[in-house]
């Protein structure tokens, strides 16, 4: 045979081999995923005990299995900085940046001795598998994109309540959306202190990233190969007994998470 030959046949495989991982990947989190949404859409109008006992094993098991697909497949990494861990009270209000849907099952993976609960827009509650059905049989925060802000605070005060009374813990992005490029968008304070409010709770300031490159269906398969996912506790404040301290406490949390960005960032992805 022919060193043509061999050649043709080494680029071949070069070219086959990604297609063939991204096939293998979108089989096991199909497998693994499919069943779980399809038994809560079932049940949840049926018997909303079921459909928490079936979220409480999205939340537990499936999502760590996520990410563990990933990991064997596509070397997607998660690195959950457990030492900061350390940094962190009984109960907490999380505040973070937002890149993509992916950053729920994330922070569920992250802290997964802790029952969280997030705070979101009432759109992610319809039609979305998986994760509607689990988000409203978890009693999670839907706050209404439509309507009066005193409805949307109403919803907010009585979730603070909710997570106080089961020693919950409260997720927030401040952001209040996706952002497009991984950068850290503007903090609002509205709904972090209306949360304040009800809770009283410290607060942990917590960093992610990787999100934002795979929030783009059209891209997520090549841009999964050789990623990660990257989370840490970056400082925790007392609860803000003034407005100017909730506003000082936004502020540097965003500053605090866009320098972990652009740390993480000169790290190569397959490194903590």
């Amino acid at each position: 045979m022919t060193d043509e030959f061999f050649v043709y046949k080494i680029e071949e495989s070069q070219f086959l081999e990604p297609i063939l991982y991204s096939f293998l990947t979108l089989c096991c989190l199909l497998t693994a995923v499919i069943p779980a949404a399809v038994l809560n859409i079932i049940a949840y109008p049926v018997s909303l005990k079921w459909s928490q006992k079936i979220s409480d094993y999205i939340v537990k098991k499936l999502a760590p299995r996520v990410f563990s697909i990933l990991n064997t497949y596509r070397h997607f990494h998660f690195f959950g900085y457990n030492d900061s861990k350390k940094l962190l009270p009984n109960q907490y209000i999380i505040i973070s940046n937002h890149q993509s849907l992916i950053d729920i099952p994330c922070y569920m993976n992250f802290l997964r001795d802790k029952e969280l609960r997030f705070v979101a827009k009432d759109n992610l509650s319809r039609h979305i598998p998986l994760v509607s059905e689990m988000l409203r049989a978890q009693k999670h925060c839907m706050v209404p994109r439509k309507g009066s802000p005193m409805v949307a605070m109403k919803v907010i005060d009585d979730f603070g309540k909710q997570v106080l009374e089961n020693n919950q813990i409260p997720v927030l992005f401040p952001e209040g959306t996706r952002t497009k490029n991984g950068n850290v968008g503007k903090f609002y304070s509205a709904g972090f202190r209306k949360l304040n409010e009800a809770t009283g709770l410290p607060v942990a300031c917590c960093a992610l990233d990787g999100g934002y490159q795979i929030r783009d269906m059209r891209n997520i398969m090549s841009n999964l190969q050789n990623g990660c996912y990257r989370v840490k506790v970056l400082k925790v404040f007392d609860s803000p007994k003034t407005k100017e301290e909730e506003v000082r406490i936004l502020d540097e949390s965003r500053i605090l998470i866009q320098k972990q960005l652009e740390e993480w960032r000169k790290i190569p992805t397959d490194r903590m």
